[in-house]
Formats: structure tokens, sequence, C-alpha cells
């Protein structure tokens, strides 16, 4: 259990985000873009001495990001031959025995268990140089958490289909990412007001989640996502929408334009992971789509 995040206060933020996420304009209610991406520079910058500018516009990159998402949407899930599975351990006798009065084979030990496994997954995704290089982001303290925000939202979405049910294993692993970017920030040294910046992230994990919800509904206009992407993840200054300079890299590069092809990713994942049975989200036997070969192609 997490030293500083209680379980009542995972089910109220769980429950924030049901009462919350059907409402476009409750992309904005809890903290405004500004503010929580202040928040985020500013814990970004506690973290770590040199906070880089990320770079938005692939320069050298030959793979038209534009199009490179637009395959048809499939499972996630592993075939059952994957030598990627976890499966869980099967014991005989005594041992069985012995586990099972210890709740092993509880339904809250299990949930834990497949929470772990899929915050593996996400961890996973985020922390190879592939999706930094295809996005042609510097992996700094602040895009490495927007990324996991991101991944986690993916995640969470698509558990939340699940019902009551989805939203109590969505609470598990929302522990264990706490936990660990409680460690992250920890590692990249910050020692002091520890739990302030805590605080902080938490909010924009908060509102980063909503507006992404916001961004998905059958309402909302196309270049809705992009812009909150691009807000969320590749703007310095959370401003809304690309300044003069980016709009005009734009209109000149839009088959490589970064945030567009993320927001391709962003969608097809989502779509991925809609068709991804209950079981294979709840043991963690889904991987994200690999990037490693769009790498690549993006250093040649």
């Amino acid at each position: 259990m997490l030293a500083r995040c209680s379980r009542a206060a995972s089910s109220h933020f769980f429950h924030q985000l049901r009462n919350n996420n059907n409402s476009k304009d409750a992309a904005f209610k809890f903290i405004s873009h500004q503010s929580y991406f202040k928040a985020a520079t500013a814990a970004a910058m506690a973290a770590s001495p040199i906070l880089s500018s990320q770079k938005v516009f692939p320069s050298n990159s030959v793979v038209n990001l534009d199009k490179i998402f637009r395959s048809k949407p499939c499972s996630l899930a592993l075939a059952p031959d994957s030598p990627l599975r976890i499966e869980e351990p099967e014991y005989e006798g005594i041992r069985r025995l012995v586990l099972k009065l210890l709740l092993f084979y509880s339904k809250q030990s299990k949930s834990i268990r497949g929470a772990n496994v899929v915050y593996r997954r996400i961890v996973s995704q985020v922390d190879r140089p592939a999706i930094y290089e295809v996005f042609n982001l510097e992996k700094t303290f602040k895009m490495t958490f927007s990324l996991l925000v991101l991944h986690m939202w993916l995640c969470l979405r698509r558990l939340k289909q699940e019902g009551k049910e989805g939203v109590e294993f969505g609470q598990y692993i929302y522990e264990i990412y706490n936990h660990d970017v409680e460690l992250r920030v920890s590692k990249a040294g910050v020692n002091l007001l520890l739990t302030k910046w805590m605080k902080e992230l938490e909010k924009i994990l908060y509102g980063n989640i909503v507006a992404y919800d916001a961004a998905m509904l059958p309402e909302a206009k196309p270049d809705e996502l992009p812009k909150v992407i691009w807000r969320n993840v590749f703007s310095d200054d959370g401003t809304t929408e690309p300044d003069d300079t980016a709009s005009q890299a734009i209109q000149a590069y839009s088959h490589l334009c970064s945030f567009i092809a993320m927001a391709r990713y962003v969608r097809h994942e989502a779509s991925c992971l809609s068709l991804t049975d209950k079981e294979a989200m709840f043991s963690g036997n889904f991987m994200f789509t690999s990037l490693e070969n769009l790498s690549s192609h993006a250093r040649r």
C-alpha cells in the first residue's frame, strides 16, 4: 500500500471521473489548462536540473507520421502461446492449501497481481526509446510523465467499459501508478515538499484524463484530440492551440506533424483496446502496438 495515498482517496478520484466524463465542458472544470501545465513544468524542473525544450516537428524523419496509424484496429490481447503472457501460478497439495489460507487466491489478490502486470505494460510502452524517436520527443521527466498519464488514461478508459468491476480494478492500477510516480520523483532528486508535488501531479492526471475523455466524445470536433495532445504533451506552456510558428510548420510539414500522428496513435490504441477482451485486460496479457519498427525507419 502507498505511504501517502489511501484507498479512500483513490475511490474518490475514480468517483469524480465517473461523474464528470459525460460532459465535454468537464474537461476544464477541475483545473485550468494553464494551471496544471504550470504545475507540471514546476514539478519537472524540481525533479530535473535541466528541463530540455521539446522538439515538436521532426526534422529528418522520412516516416509519414500522418498515415502510420491508419491500419484496421485489432485486439491487443496476446496469443495463448505467446512467451510474453504472464499466467497465474498454479500450485498443488499443501502449498496450495497454505496459499489459499493466506488469501493468495482471493479476488483482491488476483486483482492486485493483474493490476501490476497491466501497469508494467504501460511502463514498458512509455519507457522504451521507440516512442520518443517516432514522435521526436525529448526524454525529460515532464515528457515521460505526460506519456505515462496518456497510457494510464487509455487503460482506465477501457476498464470503465466493464462497469463497476473495471473501475474497481482501475483503482488498483492507480495506486500502483501513484507509488511509481512518487519513486520517479524521488529518484529525480526531489526530497523536500514531495507531498506537495505529488498532489500537483495528481491534479494533472485528473485534468488530463477528463480532457482526453471529452476529446473522444462523439460530439467532439475532429481537431479536439490533437489540440488536447498538443496542450498536454507537446506544449511547454499549456497553450490550447499551436502558436503561429507551429501553425506554419503544420501547413508546410503536415505529413510529418508529430502531435497529429500521436492523435492517430491514440485513437488507434483506444479502438484496439475496445476490441481487447476482458480476460486480457484484467490479467495484463495484452501489449500496446509496437513502435520499434517505426522507430528504425525514423532513424534512417
